[in-house]
């Protein structure tokens, strides 16, 4: 199994799935009124692709996870790229922090980064910041989850694709504990031929984490969550 997508709720999957697009150079893969699909790849790294998914609810919740973007030493023209493409300045006191915090077009916030050594390599997505109740043990569960590596980082608990490019996993202690809402941003995890969804579904339930069956009649896809309570689907072999 590996990690597949990152997929965000929306209110127009198109607007904000195109503004992800130019975001991230990606190709695109899907294009339908309620879905929006487009392909990051890193060179000689992972594939990530970024979903855009319909609901009819605004953001209403502190995210959970969100998109952290390579800035660089070049910081300051991505910021006014980003801008340019439809993104907007949060509102709040962000001090001397190495980064700035804008939104894109439909408010979840994402964070333009400044240098640092240990984004290099990462592509235009520098880091997926996790909330996490016990980044340690939730770091050990995402490492077997996705087949990602512990990594030099920032957070509490940092993982990499193997080949040590694309972008880091990190696991950041939590702020409040997981409420009732879905999370607006969430992993997909693939299957692969010998991967059996029941046998996981009980690992998943031996490491902390849970099957979530939500009603929504029959999916081909399974959801669960991680022992913090983060939602992420597995997704049926191909």
């Amino acid at each position: 199994m590996y990690l597949e997508n990152l997929v965000t709720d929306a209110v127009d999957p198109q607007r904000l799935g195109r503004f992800w697009e130019a975001v991230i150079g990606g190709q695109r893969l899907t294009d339908e009124p309620d879905c929006f699909e487009t392909q990051l790849a890193v060179e000689d790294g992972p594939v990530l692709d970024l979903c855009f998914q319909r609901v009819p609810e605004p953001p209403c919740e502190p995210p959970r996870l969100h998109i952290d973007i390579f800035g660089g030493t070049a910081r300051a023209d991505e910021i006014d790229r980003l801008l340019g493409l439809g993104a907007r300045h949060l509102d709040i006191v962000q001090g001397e922090a190495p980064w700035t915090m804008l939104t894109d077009p439909e408010g979840n916030p994402c964070c333009v980064l400044e240098h640092r050594a240990t984004h290099v390599h990462t592509g235009p997505i520098a880091a997926l910041p996790l909330d996490s109740a016990d980044p340690g043990r939730d770091g050990e569960f995402w490492a077997w989850l996705t087949g990602w590596t512990h990594a030099p980082g920032t957070a509490a608990a940092t993982l990499r694709h193997p080949s040590l490019r694309g972008p880091l996993l990190e696991l950041r202690p939590e702020p409040a504990p997981k409420g009732t809402a879905k999370n607006r941003l969430h992993l997909d995890i693939r299957l692969e031929t010998a991967d059996d969804p029941d046998e996981l579904a009980a690992e998943i339930a031996e490491r902390g984490g849970r099957e979530f069956r939500p009603a929504r009649g029959e999916l081909p896809w399974r959801i669960h969550t991680d022992p913090s309570g983060n939602e992420f689907c597995l997704l049926p072999a191909r």
